[in-house]
């Protein structure tokens, strides 16, 4: 079997074969940009037909490296990710058709604006296919991978100073989880992905010394960066996709034992550190669970997970008042959706605090992805999103077994980040424009790259 990259001769520097095309220099130039919290980027507030938008650094990015694409797509084929556009395509189609239901267009004002962040959705979904028809050589590839890692470092560099106790970039406090220039779960968004990338090289048996150095570096800034991160939700798809890279990477027999010792031991030591981190808000959960003696905070503040129960609790309610088209798109974050759900949340969680209900003035959302489905989408934008996540896992599985070795490495990375990104929703909303929409689609575009030459 092949390695994912071939050996330098030795005594001779090790070269990147080719050039960089411009279609990856544009990749790599958008990637530190779409990891970067929205209040750290210039942007310009736009008013159209009284609707509110603002366009941001990131969109600009993203708009540009979409246009190169488009550049490449009579000579790039998409056919190997068919499954994957079609069915994004599909679930795009119903969320601007959910703009329009009754309930999210109470008023006009709601209508144009929910236009506009599905608008930014598609924006984002259009990243994936650019992946492959901008990834065209092994150099583009490696810059690409690259630049996730070295953002990676300067972002955990800044978070590691933040746990110290800076409290610059809206740092937590000392001790505590970390937003370095992201937010919480964004930065772990971002710290799974390069862990990701380093063990995916190992598993695969990077030969190459400068390759191997970059893998390692990756690993360890990926472990620390997720542990400030301290993202549960991100362990949740951390131990699966790790696990689903050693199974693939077996299949195709790679798996040497300091890899699958080193792969296991840094999964470990990633959802461990974010345990041990959170081990306050657990114990806030248990004291709301009735398991801990109930402190005064656990009534009057605003506590994680049970004001996570309580939003899920208010979406399924939705969901079930309106179980086959919802309540329209980011509908189910309008009080008109959500009001009239207020006196039974009430009534079943009278112990969480006022404050962790949504209002008017608070409008929290659902935060988790696939209940927020239901409620804005019903059941056919639920099944629509299982199909293109499904269509994307099937995709990367049967790449990474039977194709060639470059093009099987893409698979199974990005099979990593899709998983990843599937326990991280689990905790985040339908929010667009944000670094983990990122990861998402472009874990898609990862495994659907047709071919990478020299």
């Amino acid at each position: 079997m092949r390695s994912l990259v071939s050996a330098a001769p030795r005594g001779r520097p090790l070269a990147l074969p080719g050039s960089v095309s411009l279609g990856g220099l544009i990749l790599a130039a958008t990637l530190p940009i779409v990891f970067l919290h929205v209040d750290y980027q210039p942007s310009a507030s736009l008013h159209v037909a009284g609707a509110h938008a603002t366009f941001k650094l990131q969109d600009a990015f993203v708009l540009l490296t979409i246009l190169a694409a488009a550049t490449q797509a009579r000579s790039r084929p998409l056919r190997p990710g068919l499954p994957v556009w079609t069915t994004q395509a599909l679930l795009l189609v119903w969320i601007v058709a959910a703009v329009f239901y009754p309930l999210a267009s109470s008023s006009a004002y709601a209508w144009k604006t929910h236009l506009v962040t599905a608008g930014e959705f598609g924006e984002y979904m259009l990243l994936a296919p650019a992946v492959p028809l901008l990834v065209r050589r092994r150099a583009d590839a490696l810059l690409a991978l690259g630049t996730l890692v070295a953002w990676t470092v300067v972002a955990t560099g800044v978070g590691l100073v933040q746990w110290g106790g800076w409290s610059g970039l809206a740092g937590w406090g000392q001790g505590h989880r970390q937003p370095s220039f992201l937010g919480t779960h964004d930065f772990a968004a971002l710290a799974g992905m390069t862990l990701g990338i380093g063990l995916v090289a190992l598993l695969w048996r990077v030969r190459e010394r400068p390759l191997r150095i970059g893998a390692w570096v990756a690993v360890v800034t990926g472990v620390v960066g997720f542990v400030l991160g301290g993202a549960t939700a991100g362990v949740i798809g951390l131990v699966p996709a790790a696990l689903a890279a050693v199974v693939l990477a077996a299949r195709r027999g790679l798996v040497g034992r300091r890899a699958l010792v080193a792969t296991l031991a840094a999964t470990a030591v990633a959802s461990l550190g974010v345990v041990a981190l959170r081990a306050g808000d657990f114990g806030q959960f248990f004291r709301f669970l009735g398991v801990e003696q109930t402190q005064s905070s656990t009534n009057t503040h605003i506590q994680t997970y049970s004001q996570r129960t309580v939003l899920a609790y208010i979406g399924a309610r939705i969901w079930l008042h309106h179980p086959i088209v919802g309540v329209g798109w980011e509908g189910s974050n309008d009080p008109s959706a959500f009001a009239r759900e207020l006196p039974a949340a009430h009534k079943r969680f009278p112990h969480v605090a006022a404050i962790a209900f949504p209002s008017a003035q608070h409008r929290y959302g659902v935060q988790i992805l696939y209940v927020q489905t239901l409620a804005d989408l019903g059941v056919v934008g639920f099944l629509l999103l299982v199909a293109v996540f499904a269509a994307g896992i099937l995709v990367a599985v049967r790449t990474a077994l039977r194709a060639p070795p470059r093009v099987a490495f893409a698979a199974t990375l990005g099979l990593f980040w899709i998983v990843l990104s599937l326990g991280l929703w689990s905790a985040v909303g339908l929010v667009a424009g944000i670094p983990l929409d990122a990861l998402t689609w472009f874990a898609f575009g990862a495994v659907c790259i047709p071919a990478v030459a020299d």
